[in-house]
Order: structure tokens, then C-alpha cells, then sequence
């Protein structure tokens, strides 16, 4: 064997122990958190609240990046375009991963382009609707949405987003029909709802304003009824939203091929951060239920979600 071909060989050997040493490390630099929303959203907010927690951790900034676009398509595609070094990650959620991909072209496979890494939790969301609208339960809204062909629109962060599918789902619960109206962001859907532009928001940031009075609350979407606001039922106790899919969980993950030793690292810390009471804390008023899980259940969690999405969207017709 020459010396350029021993050298060649020497030097294909010695990668994985280069590799392994540098996850070793990890990690020696600051980590991009990409938050496919704008800021304000309940996704930014959770990455905030995280990115804090993991710096205290992990011993480097973890600095939030705000990547917004095509119901959070943009920032998840940075992201599985990203070096897979556990130095680019995203604060996933079920619209980039689960919706979105049926319904644009994304750039991304939502199965194969990304390693999960760790879940911070489902998040609660309110069936919330303009006070000037004349319904105070689910079920007179439903009553006038029938009696009122048409009528009927609601707001959402975007095309892709959670918000926009349980709209139409629950429009397809109460057989009535209701315009979709995205907006770059929650707290746009919010306003124009506010202002009445908009009737309906099925959204985690609704709580704010149904807590000051601006929205009226009709139902909480989660499975149990929302401390904050227990005189608000779930959509379970009037009969609607069994077997809803696209939950509103928050998680991390990293690109595809991110070392094992790498995200079982960022796995432990964040887990850990959940663990910690003050962050617990700031999650639950951010309306999250916190559900730390290993690695593998992030991904089966994706992965049950994306097809329970496909079923639904193909029998609602949305494309």
C-alpha cells in the first residue's frame, strides 16, 4: 500500500474519534434557537423561556432567532438545511412538522430532515370569539353559524397552523361554514379578532384577552379544563373535539444526522430545565402542560401526528 493510500485511510479512520471528541465537548459555542414565528407568539415565547433556562445549563448562550414565514415553514427549513452540528435547532411545533408539510411545499421532510431532540409540552388553546358576536356557549355558536350561512370567518397565525385546522375542524363539528383569514402571527389573528375584523380564535395567545375581558371564552381545547380559566369547559364536555389531531405541542429538534451523544446532552439539560420549578412555572402561564420525553417519543409523537393530520385534512378537504 503507497503512503498517499495509508495516509488516506489513517486519515477515514481517525473521523469517528474526531467526531466523538467533539460531541464530547459540546458545546463550546453559542446555539441558534430558530423560532418560526414572530415575536409574541406562543412558540417565541416558549423558545425564550427555554433559550434561558438552557444557557443556564448547557454554559453557552443559547440565542433565539426568529425565522418567520408559511406557517413556521421558513424557520423549520433553515433549520433542516443547517449543519448538523447541535448548533442550529428549532422550537418545533405541530404546524411546521405536521401541517404544514401536507399542505406546501416546504422543503423539508418532516420524518427524515430533522433528529428530535426534546418536548417542552401540550399547550393549551381557548375557543375564544369577539363579545359583539351574540353567542356565549359552543353550542349557540354553532346554532348561529348554521342560522347564518357564510357568515362566519376566523383568524389564525397562518396557513399550516394549528389555529387554522382546529377552525376548521370545529366548523365541521358544528356544521357551519366560516371563512379561514391568516395572519403573520398570533398576536395579528388576536388583534383582528379584537377589532372584530375577525369572529372566531382557537389560539393559546386568546387567554390574554379573554383574562381582560376583550374576547369571550366558549371552550378550552386540552385534556382536562385549564386552571386559569375553570369556568371555561373543553370541547370534550360539549361533545366535540374527541380524536381532534394536531395537537399544539412545543418541542426541539435538530438536523437529521446531529451526533446521538449531541442530543442526548440537549435531551438531559432540557428535561432537566423542565424540572426546575421557576421554568415549570413560566411555561404553565404561557399556557403549556409540561410533558418532558426522550428522543424517540418526540419522534413517534411526530410522526402519529403528521398521519392523524393527513387523515383529517383530506377528509376536510383543505389543501
Amino acid at each position: 500500500m503507497s503512503a498517499t493510500r495509508r495516509s488516506v485511510l489513517a486519515a477515514a479512520l481517525s473521523l469517528p474519534a474526531l467526531r466523538a471528541a467533539r460531541a464530547q465537548d459540546y458545546p463550546d459555542r453559542p446555539i441558534r434557537l430558530f423560532s418560526p414565528y414572530p415575536p409574541g407568539a406562543t412558540n417565541d415565547n416558549t423558545a425564550r423561556t427555554m433559550s434561558q433556562a438552557l444557557t443556564r445549563r448547557l454554559g453557552q448562550p443559547v440565542v433565539v432567532e426568529n425565522r418567520a414565514g408559511a406557517g413556521g415553514a421558513v424557520g423549520a427549513r433553515a433549520v433542516a438545511d443547517a449543519k448538523a452540528d447541535g448548533y442550529s435547532l428549532l422550537n418545533a411545533s405541530a404546524s411546521n412538522l405536521t401541517i404544514a408539510p401536507h399542505l406546501n411545499r416546504v422543503g423539508y421532510d418532516p420524518l427524515r430532515s430533522f433528529a428530535p431532540v426534546a418536548m417542552a409540552g401540550e399547550a393549551y388553546s381557548l375557543v375564544a370569539v369577539n363579545p359583539s358576536l351574540p353567542v356565549k356557549t359552543l353550542a349557540e355558536l354553532f346554532e348561529f353559524g348554521r342560522k347564518n350561512p357564510g357568515l362566519l370567518n376566523y383568524a389564525s397565525p397562518g396557513i399550516g397552523s394549528v389555529s387554522h385546522l382546529r377552525g376548521a375542524l370545529l366548523a365541521d363539528a358544528g356544521g357551519y361554514e366560516a371563512v379561514h383569514v391568516p395572519f403573520p402571527g398570533s398576536a395579528a389573528a388576536a388583534t383582528s379578532t379584537l377589532t372584530g375584523d375577525c369572529h372566531i380564535f382557537i389560539d393559546p395567545a386568546a387567554a390574554l384577552y379573554v383574562e381582560a375581558g376583550q374576547l369571550r371564552g366558549l371552550a378550552t381545547v386540552g385534556a382536562s379544563r385549564w386552571d386559569a380559566f375553570p369556568e371555561v369547559p373543553i370541547l370534550q364536555e360539549q361533545g366535540v373535539g374527541a380524536g381532534w389531531p394536531g395537537s399544539g405541542w412545543f418541542g426541539w429538534v435538530a438536523p437529521a444526522g446531529t451526533p446521538a451523544t449531541v442530543v442526548a446532552r440537549l435531551n438531559q439539560a432540557f428535561n432537566e430545565a423542565l424540572a426546575e420549578p421557576e421554568v415549570a412555572a413560566a411555561l404553565h402561564r404561557l399556557g403549556l402542560a409540561v410533558e418532558p420525553m426522550t428522543p424517540e417519543a418526540v419522534g413517534q409523537r411526530i410522526a402519529e401526528d403528521h398521519a392523524a393530520v393527513g387523515r383529517a385534512l383530506r377528509r376536510l378537504r383543505i389543501s
